[in-house]
């Protein structure tokens, strides 16, 4: 679909069986959680602070206050997060959110610049907990429609099957014989000349500047991630610290991060973190992550003081989660193009 006049009847006839079917999945998803006493929120998406990540780049806009007070400058959310954790502080134990998110400069088969993420949160609860909402949400979805198999292209995965599970160090052996956590000694510095050397003898480029996360992603998209999910779902565990974004490091090892990330047909449809709930350390994280996207992007966003203010009061230990909906849609249908699973597309 290419975006443009998608409400003649002709062209959206095409469509509708698949939106339909997208209206009945996120029902029974609504059905998931309102069987297990969570509470569907709203969050505004408006923020001063749209989200971290180094690599996701925010829209930005000016709201004005009346007979012109004051203008301030405000970002549309790349995820709910923030203020979803601060309900958490307030009280909410269990709570589930279908947001619309925007990320900028993002448009493939598998990305738009607006879509829909499903972001919900358990408090007294570790990832364990959401790899097991992952799985029983897709069997949802599946039943929804209904569908026997996940299907992109010639690609299939059973939904209904107990995902397999991989942590990232047990993938980088099984897919590259690369051990990852040789670069890892030290969490803090991780060590980009054992993982380029390792990288390099298998064949993949790596540049002269390089960093340890650049060799890591590379390695991850070329030889491990297109090759996830299937037959059935992948869910890959425990990365490595250096990529920990705002999950906690695991009690037994400070290597890894309680991180995973859920696959299907090779594609990513899910990330979870057993949640960082100390301050000092997010503020940490915060900093670096915008340090390194400044380098890189020569852009900075700012901090959400509000966001850890409410940590420091005190986030209690819990598990959370976003799912991409658009993409979970796509592989119940056998949809190719996000385009085709979205009731109108941003036109571009």
């Amino acid at each position: 679909m290419s975006g443009k006049e998608w409400w003649r009847p002709e062209d959206f006839a095409l469509r509708q069986p698949t939106l339909l079917a997208r209206a009945r999945i996120m029902a029974a998803i609504r059905g998931f959680f309102g069987n297990r006493g969570f509470v569907e929120v709203e969050t505004p998406c408006l923020q001063r602070s749209p989200g971290l990540e180094p690599h996701i780049m925010a829209l930005s806009t000016e709201l004005a206050e009346p007979f012109g007070a004051s203008r301030q400058k405000l970002y549309l959310h790349t995820s709910p997060e923030f203020a979803m954790k601060k309900l958490l502080v307030a009280g909410m134990p269990r709570i589930f959110q279908f947001a619309h998110v925007w990320r900028d400069a993002e448009r493939s088969p598998t990305h738009h610049p607006e879509f829909t993420m499903l972001e919900w949160y358990r408090a007294g609860a570790g990832y364990e907990a959401l790899m097991e909402d992952c799985a029983a949400i897709m069997a949802s979805a599946a039943r929804a429609v209904p569908a026997g198999e996940f299907r992109r292209g010639d690609r299939r995965c059973d939904p209904f099957a107990a995902p397999r599970k991989l942590s990232v160090a047990e993938a980088f052996f099984e897919y590259s014989d690369i051990d990852l956590l040789a670069s890892i000694d030290d969490p803090t510095r991780p060590d980009v000349r054992v993982l380029a050397t390792a990288a390099r003898e298998r064949g993949l480029h790596v540049g002269e500047t390089d960093s340890w996360e650049d060799v890591f992603f590379r390695v991850m998209m070329e030889r491990i991630e297109p090759f996830l999910g299937d037959g059935v779902p992948l869910i890959l565990h425990d990365y490595p610290v250096p990529l920990a974004a705002l999950s906690r490091p695991r009690p037994d090892d400070p290597r890894l991060a309680e991180r995973f990330e859920l696959y299907a047909c090779g594609v990513e449809l899910a990330n979870g973190f057993g949640e960082l709930t100390d301050a000092a350390e997010q503020r940490r994280r915060f900093e670096a992550d915008m340090d390194l996207k400044e380098r890189l992007y020569g852009v900075r966003y700012p901090v959400d003081e509000d966001f850890l203010a409410a940590l420091e009061l005190g986030l209690p230990d819990c598990a959370g989660i976003a799912l991409g909906v658009d993409r979970l849609v796509m592989l119940a249908t056998g949809s190719l193009a996000i385009d085709d699973v979205l009731w109108a597309p941003v036109v571009g």
